[in-house]
Formats: structure tokens, C-alpha cells, sequence
């Protein structure tokens, strides 16, 4: 499953880079990239644990930038 989200309160480049490594390395994630410029989400995972990675996602970017969340 493929989903896009946009991203609220992301603040740097070097932010989002960060997140993006982060999430990459969650079990299930099959591929992620973090738009800085577009404020945006492109999460990639198995359709069977997709739930509980975005779950993950999210407390990843809660860690890398505590301001910044998803919107759904």
C-alpha cells in the first residue's frame, strides 16, 4: 500500500532527511520519502502491518522534530 500525507510544522530539510532515514528502518516500510519543499509524506509498506508502521512514523517524526505531525 501506497499513501501520501501532508506534513504540518516540518521546519528544515535537514529535519526531513532525518525522518526519512528513520522511517526507512521501521519493519514493513518497503519505501518512504519526506518532501521538505511540499511538506509531504510518501509512505510504502505491506498492506498487512501498514497500521502500525505509520504508527511508528509518527512517533518517529514526534522524535526528530516534536512540533511537526501528520495530517490525516
Amino acid at each position: 500500500m501506497r499513501k501520501s500525507y501532508k506534513l504540518e510544522d516540518l521546519d528544515c530539510a535537514n529535519c526531513a532527511a532525518k525522518m526519512e532515514e528513520a522511517i526507512s528502518k521501521i519493519p514493513g516500510v518497503t519505501k518512504v520519502s519526506v518532501n521538505f519543499m511540499a511538506q509531504k509524506m510518501i509512505l510504502e509498506a505491506d498492506d498487512a502491518v501498514f497500521d502500525s508502521v505509520l504508527k511508528e512514523a509518527e512517533k518517529t517524526i514526534a522524535k526528530v522534530e516534536p512540533d511537526c505531525r501528520i495530517i490525516m
